[in-house]
Protein backbone atom coordinates (compact mmCIF):
# COMPACT_ATOMS: atom_id res chain seq x y z
CA UNK A 1 0.00 0.00 0.00
CA UNK A 2 1.37 3.31 -0.92
CA UNK A 3 1.66 6.08 1.57
CA UNK A 4 -0.97 8.13 -0.62
CA UNK A 5 -3.44 5.04 -1.02
CA UNK A 6 -2.91 5.25 3.01
CA UNK A 7 -3.95 8.94 3.41
CA UNK A 8 -6.93 8.51 1.24
CA UNK A 9 -8.25 5.89 3.49
CA UNK A 10 -7.39 7.45 6.53
CA UNK A 11 -9.20 10.75 5.07
CA UNK A 12 -12.66 8.20 4.46
CA UNK A 13 -12.61 6.91 7.79
CA UNK A 14 -12.36 10.47 9.22
CA UNK A 15 -14.91 11.88 7.28
CA UNK A 16 -17.24 8.92 7.77
CA UNK A 17 -16.74 9.24 11.22
CA UNK A 18 -17.45 12.83 11.00
CA UNK A 19 -20.96 12.08 8.96
CA UNK A 20 -21.90 10.22 11.99
CA UNK A 21 -21.20 12.00 14.86
CA UNK A 22 -20.76 15.60 13.76
CA UNK A 23 -21.02 17.38 17.20
CA UNK A 24 -19.16 20.41 18.71
CA UNK A 25 -17.40 19.53 21.33
CA UNK A 26 -19.95 19.90 24.59
CA UNK A 27 -20.42 18.39 27.69
CA UNK A 28 -22.34 15.32 28.13
CA UNK A 29 -25.28 17.26 29.77
CA UNK A 30 -25.55 20.86 31.33
CA UNK A 31 -27.61 21.24 34.63
CA UNK A 32 -29.20 24.47 35.41
CA UNK A 33 -29.60 24.79 38.93
CA UNK A 34 -31.64 27.77 40.85
CA UNK A 35 -31.79 28.01 44.23
CA UNK A 36 -35.47 30.32 44.75
CA UNK A 37 -34.67 33.48 46.82
CA UNK A 38 -30.77 32.71 48.02
CA UNK A 39 -29.58 35.88 48.70
CA UNK A 40 -25.86 35.85 47.62
CA UNK A 41 -24.43 35.96 51.10
CA UNK A 42 -26.13 32.39 52.13
CA UNK A 43 -22.80 31.10 50.67
CA UNK A 44 -20.83 32.79 53.11
CA UNK A 45 -23.41 33.49 56.14
CA UNK A 46 -22.71 29.61 56.76
CA UNK A 47 -20.39 28.67 55.19
CA UNK A 48 -18.93 27.52 58.68
CA UNK A 49 -21.32 24.80 59.22
CA UNK A 50 -20.95 23.57 55.12
CA UNK A 51 -19.70 20.35 54.43
CA UNK A 52 -16.91 20.16 52.00
CA UNK A 53 -18.68 18.38 49.43
CA UNK A 54 -21.64 20.52 48.69
CA UNK A 55 -21.35 24.72 48.17
CA UNK A 56 -17.83 24.65 49.65
CA UNK A 57 -16.55 22.17 46.36
CA UNK A 58 -18.43 24.45 44.04
CA UNK A 59 -16.62 27.38 45.27
CA UNK A 60 -13.04 25.48 45.55
CA UNK A 61 -13.56 23.69 42.46
CA UNK A 62 -15.70 26.34 40.30
CA UNK A 63 -15.76 29.77 39.40
CA UNK A 64 -17.75 32.16 41.57
CA UNK A 65 -19.13 35.40 40.27
CA UNK A 66 -19.05 37.21 43.21
CA UNK A 67 -20.99 40.39 41.90
CA UNK A 68 -23.63 39.31 39.93
CA UNK A 69 -26.88 41.73 40.04
CA UNK A 70 -30.52 41.30 38.11
CA UNK A 71 -30.52 43.90 35.40
CA UNK A 72 -34.09 45.40 36.19
CA UNK A 73 -36.38 46.74 38.66
CA UNK A 74 -39.18 44.31 39.73
CA UNK A 75 -37.11 40.73 41.01
CA UNK A 76 -39.58 38.38 40.84
CA UNK A 77 -39.59 34.74 40.60
CA UNK A 78 -40.62 34.57 37.00
CA UNK A 79 -38.80 37.91 35.06
CA UNK A 80 -35.05 35.82 37.49
CA UNK A 81 -35.63 32.07 35.61
CA UNK A 82 -37.16 33.96 32.40
CA UNK A 83 -33.53 36.38 32.40
CA UNK A 84 -31.70 33.64 33.54
CA UNK A 85 -32.93 31.04 30.17
CA UNK A 86 -33.12 33.73 27.86
CA UNK A 87 -29.90 35.96 29.27
CA UNK A 88 -33.11 38.77 28.05
CA UNK A 89 -35.18 41.73 29.82
CA UNK A 90 -38.98 41.71 30.87
CA UNK A 91 -38.89 44.66 27.68
CA UNK A 92 -37.92 42.22 25.56
CA UNK A 93 -38.64 38.49 27.15
CA UNK A 94 -42.34 39.81 28.35
CA UNK A 95 -42.34 38.33 31.51
CA UNK A 96 -42.88 41.45 33.85
CA UNK A 97 -43.80 39.42 36.96
CA UNK A 98 -45.32 37.02 38.29
CA UNK A 99 -49.18 38.45 37.70
CA UNK A 100 -49.55 41.29 35.59
CA UNK A 101 -51.91 43.50 34.34
CA UNK A 102 -52.81 43.14 30.59
CA UNK A 103 -53.98 46.24 28.90
CA UNK A 104 -54.89 44.24 25.84
CA UNK A 105 -57.15 41.89 27.51
CA UNK A 106 -57.86 44.52 30.24
CA UNK A 107 -57.43 42.10 32.92
CA UNK A 108 -54.55 40.71 35.89
CA UNK A 109 -52.95 37.77 34.34
CA UNK A 110 -50.39 34.82 35.80
CA UNK A 111 -47.59 34.70 33.88
CA UNK A 112 -48.21 31.00 32.47
CA UNK A 113 -51.39 30.31 32.63
CA UNK A 114 -53.14 29.01 29.53
CA UNK A 115 -56.56 28.10 28.80
CA UNK A 116 -55.95 26.59 25.64
CA UNK A 117 -54.31 23.57 27.22
CA UNK A 118 -55.22 20.43 29.38
CA UNK A 119 -53.86 19.06 32.18
CA UNK A 120 -51.58 16.08 31.74
CA UNK A 121 -51.34 14.15 35.22
CA UNK A 122 -52.89 16.31 37.61
CA UNK A 123 -55.88 18.92 38.37
CA UNK A 124 -57.18 21.75 36.30
CA UNK A 125 -56.05 24.27 38.24
CA UNK A 126 -52.66 23.48 38.22
CA UNK A 127 -52.45 22.08 34.66
CA UNK A 128 -53.67 24.70 32.10
CA UNK A 129 -49.89 26.46 31.54
CA UNK A 130 -47.92 26.91 29.11
CA UNK A 131 -44.88 29.84 27.79
CA UNK A 132 -47.42 31.03 25.30
CA UNK A 133 -46.46 34.28 27.26
CA UNK A 134 -43.11 34.12 26.90
CA UNK A 135 -41.76 36.13 23.41
CA UNK A 136 -38.13 35.44 23.08
CA UNK A 137 -36.13 31.49 22.96
CA UNK A 138 -34.50 29.94 25.81
CA UNK A 139 -30.97 28.74 25.72
CA UNK A 140 -32.66 25.45 26.27
CA UNK A 141 -34.47 26.12 22.83
CA UNK A 142 -31.61 27.12 21.27
CA UNK A 143 -29.39 23.71 22.48
CA UNK A 144 -32.49 21.96 20.73
CA UNK A 145 -32.14 24.43 17.81
CA UNK A 146 -28.60 23.48 17.12
CA UNK A 147 -28.29 20.01 17.09
CA UNK A 148 -31.98 19.68 15.11
CA UNK A 149 -33.77 18.95 18.25
CA UNK A 150 -31.33 15.51 18.94
CA UNK A 151 -30.32 16.86 22.60
CA UNK A 152 -33.12 16.21 25.19
CA UNK A 153 -34.41 18.83 27.66
CA UNK A 154 -35.94 18.65 31.00
CA UNK A 155 -37.13 21.39 33.26
CA UNK A 156 -38.69 20.12 36.54
CA UNK A 157 -39.39 22.32 39.71
CA UNK A 158 -42.25 22.50 42.46
CA UNK A 159 -43.72 26.25 41.02
CA UNK A 160 -44.84 25.68 37.65
CA UNK A 161 -43.22 28.80 36.47
CA UNK A 162 -39.84 27.98 37.73
CA UNK A 163 -40.14 25.20 35.38
CA UNK A 164 -41.91 26.52 32.61
CA UNK A 165 -39.99 29.46 31.78
CA UNK A 166 -36.82 28.14 31.70
CA UNK A 167 -38.08 25.13 29.80
CA UNK A 168 -38.87 26.69 27.09
CA UNK A 169 -41.29 26.21 24.21
CA UNK A 170 -39.58 23.23 22.53
CA UNK A 171 -38.40 21.51 26.25
CA UNK A 172 -38.67 17.56 25.58
CA UNK A 173 -40.33 17.08 29.27
CA UNK A 174 -41.47 19.91 31.56
CA UNK A 175 -42.78 18.98 34.84
CA UNK A 176 -44.33 20.88 37.88
CA UNK A 177 -46.08 20.11 41.68
CA UNK A 178 -50.06 19.36 42.04
CA UNK A 179 -50.93 20.76 45.57
CA UNK A 180 -53.84 18.94 45.28
CA UNK A 181 -52.26 15.83 44.25
CA UNK A 182 -48.95 15.40 45.63
CA UNK A 183 -47.86 14.51 41.86
CA UNK A 184 -45.82 15.96 39.40
CA UNK A 185 -47.95 16.87 36.30
CA UNK A 186 -47.44 18.95 33.01
CA UNK A 187 -50.03 19.94 29.78
CA UNK A 188 -50.64 19.08 26.52
CA UNK A 189 -48.95 21.86 25.18
CA UNK A 190 -46.11 19.63 25.82
CA UNK A 191 -47.30 16.02 25.07
CA UNK A 192 -50.46 13.78 25.30
CA UNK A 193 -49.17 11.90 28.67
CA UNK A 194 -46.63 11.61 31.11
CA UNK A 195 -43.99 9.67 30.69
CA UNK A 196 -43.60 6.41 32.41
CA UNK A 197 -40.41 7.09 34.41
CA UNK A 198 -42.80 10.59 36.06
CA UNK A 199 -46.06 8.04 36.44
CA UNK A 200 -43.25 5.63 38.44
CA UNK A 201 -41.74 8.05 40.46
CA UNK A 202 -45.59 9.54 41.45
CA UNK A 203 -46.42 6.12 42.51
CA UNK A 204 -44.04 5.74 44.97
CA UNK A 205 -45.97 8.88 46.95
CA UNK A 206 -42.66 10.59 47.93
CA UNK A 207 -44.88 13.80 49.36
CA UNK A 208 -46.91 11.25 52.23
CA UNK A 209 -43.73 9.72 53.01
CA UNK A 210 -41.94 13.11 53.90
CA UNK A 211 -44.94 14.53 55.44
CA UNK A 212 -44.70 11.48 57.76
CA UNK A 213 -41.89 13.14 59.59
CA UNK A 214 -41.01 16.38 61.55
CA UNK A 215 -39.29 18.90 60.59
CA UNK A 216 -36.34 18.58 63.29
CA UNK A 217 -33.00 20.63 63.42
CA UNK A 218 -29.91 19.42 62.00
CA UNK A 219 -27.75 20.45 64.58
CA UNK A 220 -27.85 21.48 68.49
CA UNK A 221 -29.98 24.57 68.61
CA UNK A 222 -27.12 26.38 70.43
CA UNK A 223 -25.52 25.91 67.11
CA UNK A 224 -27.20 28.04 65.39
CA UNK A 225 -25.62 31.68 65.93
CA UNK A 226 -26.10 33.39 62.70
CA UNK A 227 -29.81 33.41 63.34
CA UNK A 228 -32.13 35.44 65.41
CA UNK A 229 -33.88 33.62 68.51
CA UNK A 230 -36.16 30.86 66.92
CA UNK A 231 -39.26 32.36 68.94
CA UNK A 232 -39.24 35.59 66.87
CA UNK A 233 -42.26 38.16 66.30
CA UNK A 234 -41.34 38.82 63.08
CA UNK A 235 -41.81 35.02 61.79
CA UNK A 236 -44.98 33.18 60.68
CA UNK A 237 -45.69 29.98 62.23
CA UNK A 238 -47.84 27.34 60.28
CA UNK A 239 -51.52 27.35 60.44
CA UNK A 240 -51.31 24.23 63.05
CA UNK A 241 -48.87 25.96 65.34
CA UNK A 242 -48.94 28.34 67.48
CA UNK A 243 -45.50 29.64 67.84
CA UNK A 244 -43.07 29.38 64.75
CA UNK A 245 -40.70 27.50 66.72
CA UNK A 246 -39.19 24.04 66.40
CA UNK A 247 -39.70 21.34 66.39
CA UNK A 248 -42.28 21.42 63.59
CA UNK A 249 -44.24 18.70 64.30
CA UNK A 250 -45.20 18.42 60.88
CA UNK A 251 -46.39 14.70 61.43
CA UNK A 252 -49.34 15.75 63.02
CA UNK A 253 -50.56 18.16 61.03
CA UNK A 254 -53.87 17.48 58.68
CA UNK A 255 -53.34 14.57 56.49
CA UNK A 256 -52.59 15.13 52.46
CA UNK A 257 -51.23 18.80 53.31
CA UNK A 258 -49.12 18.35 49.93
CA UNK A 259 -48.88 22.31 50.07
CA UNK A 260 -46.34 21.97 53.07
CA UNK A 261 -43.95 20.36 50.31
CA UNK A 262 -43.73 24.41 48.94
CA UNK A 263 -42.34 25.81 52.53
CA UNK A 264 -41.03 22.79 54.35
CA UNK A 265 -37.50 21.56 53.45
CA UNK A 266 -38.99 18.25 52.25
CA UNK A 267 -39.95 19.74 48.74
CA UNK A 268 -36.32 20.72 48.13
CA UNK A 269 -35.52 16.49 49.02
CA UNK A 270 -38.30 15.98 46.56
CA UNK A 271 -37.09 18.12 43.99
CA UNK A 272 -33.49 16.34 44.31
CA UNK A 273 -35.13 12.98 43.91
CA UNK A 274 -37.07 13.99 40.61
CA UNK A 275 -33.68 15.56 39.56
CA UNK A 276 -32.46 11.79 39.90
CA UNK A 277 -35.19 10.31 38.50
CA UNK A 278 -35.39 12.24 35.29
CA UNK A 279 -31.50 11.73 34.61
CA UNK A 280 -32.05 8.03 34.64
CA UNK A 281 -35.67 7.98 32.71
CA UNK A 282 -34.44 10.14 29.76
CA UNK A 283 -30.93 8.64 30.53
CA UNK A 284 -29.90 12.49 30.37
CA UNK A 285 -26.08 12.80 29.36
CA UNK A 286 -25.74 9.33 28.12
CA UNK A 287 -27.24 9.53 24.70
CA UNK A 288 -24.01 10.96 22.58
CA UNK A 289 -25.11 14.51 22.59
CA UNK A 290 -25.69 16.99 24.80
CA UNK A 291 -28.63 17.07 26.83
CA UNK A 292 -30.27 20.01 29.18
CA UNK A 293 -31.56 19.52 32.76
CA UNK A 294 -33.18 22.74 34.37
CA UNK A 295 -33.78 22.56 38.09
CA UNK A 296 -35.19 24.96 39.91
CA UNK A 297 -35.57 24.72 44.62
CA UNK A 298 -38.88 26.47 45.41
CA UNK A 299 -38.92 25.60 48.64
CA UNK A 300 -36.21 27.89 49.63
CA UNK A 301 -38.63 30.69 48.65
CA UNK A 302 -41.75 29.20 50.74
CA UNK A 303 -39.91 29.08 54.03
CA UNK A 304 -37.80 32.55 53.41
CA UNK A 305 -41.45 34.02 53.49
CA UNK A 306 -42.61 32.73 56.46
CA UNK A 307 -39.63 32.95 58.51
CA UNK A 308 -37.48 35.11 57.04
CA UNK A 309 -33.60 35.19 55.98
CA UNK A 310 -32.62 35.40 59.76
CA UNK A 311 -34.90 32.43 61.42
CA UNK A 312 -32.88 29.73 62.60
CA UNK A 313 -35.26 27.59 59.78
CA UNK A 314 -33.96 28.94 56.85
CA UNK A 315 -30.49 28.61 58.50
CA UNK A 316 -31.50 24.89 58.61
CA UNK A 317 -32.95 24.71 55.20
CA UNK A 318 -29.80 25.67 53.96
CA UNK A 319 -27.73 23.22 55.87
CA UNK A 320 -29.59 20.65 54.51
CA UNK A 321 -29.48 21.54 51.01
CA UNK A 322 -25.56 21.61 51.51
CA UNK A 323 -25.97 17.97 52.22
CA UNK A 324 -28.34 16.98 49.36
CA UNK A 325 -26.07 19.11 46.73
CA UNK A 326 -23.63 17.04 47.93
CA UNK A 327 -25.07 13.84 47.06
CA UNK A 328 -26.38 15.53 43.71
CA UNK A 329 -22.52 16.30 42.81
CA UNK A 330 -21.31 12.41 43.56
CA UNK A 331 -24.52 11.35 41.93
CA UNK A 332 -23.64 12.90 38.90
CA UNK A 333 -20.02 11.90 39.09
CA UNK A 334 -20.94 8.70 39.32
CA UNK A 335 -23.67 8.59 36.57
CA UNK A 336 -22.41 10.90 33.95
CA UNK A 337 -18.97 11.18 34.92
CA UNK A 338 -16.77 14.11 36.82
CA UNK A 339 -15.79 16.76 34.07
CA UNK A 340 -18.48 15.52 31.86
CA UNK A 341 -20.63 17.43 32.67
CA UNK A 342 -20.85 21.49 33.23
CA UNK A 343 -23.15 23.03 35.84
CA UNK A 344 -24.26 26.55 36.94
CA UNK A 345 -25.93 27.67 40.20
CA UNK A 346 -27.52 30.83 40.77
CA UNK A 347 -31.03 32.55 41.92
CA UNK A 348 -33.69 34.33 40.59
CA UNK A 349 -33.77 36.98 43.50
CA UNK A 350 -32.90 38.13 46.90
CA UNK A 351 -35.30 39.04 49.71
CA UNK A 352 -35.12 41.82 52.35
CA UNK A 353 -34.55 41.35 56.15
CA UNK A 354 -38.40 41.23 58.26
CA UNK A 355 -39.40 44.33 58.52
CA UNK A 356 -39.72 44.44 62.42
CA UNK A 357 -36.34 42.53 62.46
CA UNK A 358 -35.10 45.79 60.58
CA UNK A 359 -36.84 47.73 63.00
CA UNK A 360 -35.59 46.04 66.71
CA UNK A 361 -31.92 46.64 65.49
CA UNK A 362 -33.17 50.32 64.49
CA UNK A 363 -32.77 50.03 60.38
CA UNK A 364 -35.55 52.09 58.29
CA UNK A 365 -38.12 49.45 57.70
CA UNK A 366 -41.93 49.10 57.26
CA UNK A 367 -44.42 46.75 55.60
CA UNK A 368 -47.89 47.00 54.04
CA UNK A 369 -46.74 49.33 51.78
CA UNK A 370 -48.87 48.23 48.68
CA UNK A 371 -52.34 47.78 50.53
CA UNK A 372 -52.19 51.42 52.59
CA UNK A 373 -50.90 53.34 49.40
CA UNK A 374 -53.71 51.38 47.32
CA UNK A 375 -56.64 52.69 49.83
CA UNK A 376 -55.39 56.15 49.99
CA UNK A 377 -54.92 56.67 46.71
CA UNK A 378 -58.57 55.26 45.72
CA UNK A 379 -59.79 57.72 48.36
CA UNK A 380 -57.76 60.61 47.18
CA UNK A 381 -59.08 60.29 43.52
CA UNK A 382 -62.60 59.07 45.10
CA UNK A 383 -62.60 62.89 46.91
CA UNK A 384 -60.76 65.25 43.95
CA UNK A 385 -62.70 63.56 40.95
CA UNK A 386 -65.57 61.70 42.53
CA UNK A 387 -64.64 58.55 40.66
CA UNK A 388 -63.44 55.41 41.95
CA UNK A 389 -62.60 54.15 38.16
CA UNK A 390 -59.55 56.42 37.13
CA UNK A 391 -56.95 53.25 37.78
CA UNK A 392 -57.24 49.74 36.65
CA UNK A 393 -54.79 48.41 38.97
CA UNK A 394 -52.26 48.85 41.26
CA UNK A 395 -49.92 45.52 41.04
CA UNK A 396 -45.87 45.35 41.07
CA UNK A 397 -45.51 49.20 42.77
CA UNK A 398 -47.31 50.04 39.08
CA UNK A 399 -50.52 52.39 38.51
CA UNK A 400 -52.30 51.45 35.42
CA UNK A 401 -54.65 54.22 34.30
CA UNK A 402 -58.19 53.90 33.28
CA UNK A 403 -57.78 55.43 30.31
CA UNK A 404 -61.76 55.46 29.07
CA UNK A 405 -62.71 57.00 32.62
CA UNK A 406 -60.84 59.69 32.27
CA UNK A 407 -62.02 60.71 28.87
CA UNK A 408 -65.43 59.94 30.57
CA UNK A 409 -64.59 62.35 33.15
CA UNK A 410 -62.26 64.97 31.53
CA UNK A 411 -59.03 64.27 33.26
CA UNK A 412 -55.93 64.12 30.67
CA UNK A 413 -52.91 62.34 31.25
CA UNK A 414 -50.34 65.04 32.51
CA UNK A 415 -52.81 66.27 35.35
CA UNK A 416 -53.31 62.64 36.61
CA UNK A 417 -49.83 62.01 36.60
CA UNK A 418 -49.38 65.18 38.63
CA UNK A 419 -51.49 64.85 41.33
CA UNK A 420 -51.05 61.49 41.66
CA UNK A 421 -47.40 61.55 41.99
CA UNK A 422 -47.77 64.87 44.16
CA UNK A 423 -50.11 63.24 46.53
CA UNK A 424 -47.52 59.69 47.09
CA UNK A 425 -45.01 61.55 47.54
CA UNK A 426 -46.59 62.78 50.67
CA UNK A 427 -45.23 59.45 52.30
CA UNK A 428 -42.53 58.43 54.04
CA UNK A 429 -41.68 55.21 52.65
CA UNK A 430 -42.12 56.50 48.99
CA UNK A 431 -38.61 57.70 47.34
CA UNK A 432 -39.86 58.14 43.85
CA UNK A 433 -42.74 57.99 41.29
CA UNK A 434 -41.82 57.18 38.08
CA UNK A 435 -43.51 58.32 34.80
CA UNK A 436 -43.12 54.85 32.63
CA UNK A 437 -43.35 56.32 29.79
CA UNK A 438 -40.66 58.58 30.10
CA UNK A 439 -38.16 56.94 31.94
CA UNK A 440 -35.28 58.67 30.17
CA UNK A 441 -36.05 61.79 31.39
CA UNK A 442 -36.31 60.89 35.02
CA UNK A 443 -34.02 62.08 37.92
CA UNK A 444 -32.95 58.70 38.67
CA UNK A 445 -29.17 57.21 39.44
CA UNK A 446 -28.24 55.92 35.91
CA UNK A 447 -28.48 51.91 37.51
CA UNK A 448 -31.98 52.39 38.19
CA UNK A 449 -32.85 53.50 35.35
CA UNK A 450 -31.74 51.48 33.38
CA UNK A 451 -33.07 48.53 35.35
CA UNK A 452 -36.18 50.36 35.38
CA UNK A 453 -36.09 50.67 31.40
CA UNK A 454 -34.75 46.72 30.88
CA UNK A 455 -38.64 46.66 32.56
CA UNK A 456 -40.63 48.46 30.60
CA UNK A 457 -43.34 46.53 27.92
CA UNK A 458 -45.65 48.97 27.08
CA UNK A 459 -48.69 46.18 27.14
CA UNK A 460 -47.68 44.34 30.74
CA UNK A 461 -46.25 48.07 31.91
CA UNK A 462 -48.41 50.68 33.67
CA UNK A 463 -48.03 54.17 33.38
CA UNK A 464 -46.39 55.59 37.13
CA UNK A 465 -43.85 53.51 39.09
CA UNK A 466 -43.72 53.65 42.87
CA UNK A 467 -40.31 53.55 43.94
CA UNK A 468 -40.17 52.28 48.06
CA UNK A 469 -37.35 53.48 50.19
CA UNK A 470 -35.28 50.58 50.89
CA UNK A 471 -37.19 47.56 53.18
CA UNK A 472 -40.78 48.76 52.71
CA UNK A 473 -42.14 45.08 52.74
CA UNK A 474 -45.68 45.13 50.74
CA UNK A 475 -48.07 43.36 52.52
CA UNK A 476 -45.63 41.16 54.79
CA UNK A 477 -46.39 41.82 58.21
CA UNK A 478 -43.81 39.64 58.83
CA UNK A 479 -41.79 37.05 57.17
CA UNK A 480 -40.18 38.64 54.27
CA UNK A 481 -40.34 39.24 50.24
CA UNK A 482 -38.70 40.82 47.56
CA UNK A 483 -39.07 42.99 44.09
CA UNK A 484 -37.26 45.92 44.50
CA UNK A 485 -34.09 47.43 42.60
CA UNK A 486 -31.85 47.15 46.12
CA UNK A 487 -28.99 45.03 46.36
CA UNK A 488 -30.44 42.82 48.96
CA UNK A 489 -32.81 41.53 45.92
CA UNK A 490 -30.43 41.76 43.01
CA UNK A 491 -27.68 40.36 44.53
CA UNK A 492 -27.41 36.91 43.42
CA UNK A 493 -24.87 34.01 43.67
CA UNK A 494 -23.49 32.60 40.47
CA UNK A 495 -20.70 29.42 40.71
CA UNK A 496 -20.20 27.59 37.40
CA UNK A 497 -18.49 23.70 37.98
CA UNK A 498 -17.52 20.88 35.50
CA UNK A 499 -16.81 20.82 32.33
CA UNK A 500 -14.21 23.60 30.64
CA UNK A 501 -14.96 25.91 33.67
CA UNK A 502 -12.00 26.93 35.63
CA UNK A 503 -11.04 27.20 39.02
CA UNK A 504 -11.27 31.16 40.39
CA UNK A 505 -13.70 33.94 41.46
CA UNK A 506 -14.52 37.17 39.54
CA UNK A 507 -15.12 39.89 41.07
CA UNK A 508 -16.32 42.43 38.29
CA UNK A 509 -19.47 43.19 37.30
CA UNK A 510 -21.85 40.40 36.43
CA UNK A 511 -25.30 40.63 34.91
CA UNK A 512 -27.86 37.99 35.23
CA UNK A 513 -28.37 37.76 31.29
CA UNK A 514 -24.63 37.17 31.23
CA UNK A 515 -25.62 33.90 32.07
CA UNK A 516 -27.29 32.55 28.53
CA UNK A 517 -24.93 34.29 26.68
CA UNK A 518 -21.87 32.73 28.54
CA UNK A 519 -23.60 29.61 28.03
CA UNK A 520 -24.10 29.55 23.80
CA UNK A 521 -20.52 30.64 23.55
CA UNK A 522 -19.00 27.46 25.93
CA UNK A 523 -21.94 25.49 23.80
CA UNK A 524 -21.07 26.89 20.79
CA UNK A 525 -24.62 27.68 19.94
CA UNK A 526 -26.62 30.71 19.01
CA UNK A 527 -27.88 32.43 21.76
CA UNK A 528 -31.14 33.03 22.66
CA UNK A 529 -33.45 35.29 20.27
CA UNK A 530 -33.71 38.36 22.93
CA UNK A 531 -30.76 37.90 24.68
CA UNK A 532 -28.61 41.67 25.79
CA UNK A 533 -26.05 39.50 28.01
CA UNK A 534 -22.35 39.20 27.14
CA UNK A 535 -19.98 36.47 27.56
CA UNK A 536 -18.20 35.92 31.22
CA UNK A 537 -14.68 35.55 29.43
CA UNK A 538 -12.54 34.90 32.97
CA UNK A 539 -13.87 31.33 33.51
CA UNK A 540 -13.28 29.69 29.98
CA UNK A 541 -10.10 27.35 30.44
Amino acid sequence: MTLKHFCNILLLVSLSAFAKNPVADRPKLVIGIVVDQMRWDFLYRYSAKYGNDGFKRLQREGYSCENTHIPYSLTFTAPGHTCIYTGSVPALHGITGNNWYDRIVKKEVYCTTDKTVQPIGGSFKGGQQSPHNLKVTTITDELRLATNFKSKVIALAIKDRSSILPGGHTSNGTFWYDDSTGNFITSSFYRKDLPQWVTSFNNQHFPEQYLKNDWKLTLDYSKYEESSEDDASWENHYDEEEKPVFTHAISGFKPKQFKLMRNTPFGNSLTFAFAKAAIEGDTLGNRGVTDFLAVSFSPTDGVGHQFGPNSVEVEDMYLRFDKEMADFIQYLDTKVGKGNYLLFLTADHGAAHAADFSKFHKIPSESMFEENITKKLDSFLLAKYNSKALTQSLINHQIFFNEEEMQKIGVKDNELKTEITRFLLQFSNVNRVVDLKQIGSANLPDALKMRMTNMYMPARSGDLEVIPQSAQLDEFLKGTTHGTAYAYDTHIPLIWYGWKVKKGKDYSTVDMTDISRTLASLLNIQEPSGCVGKVIQGLFK
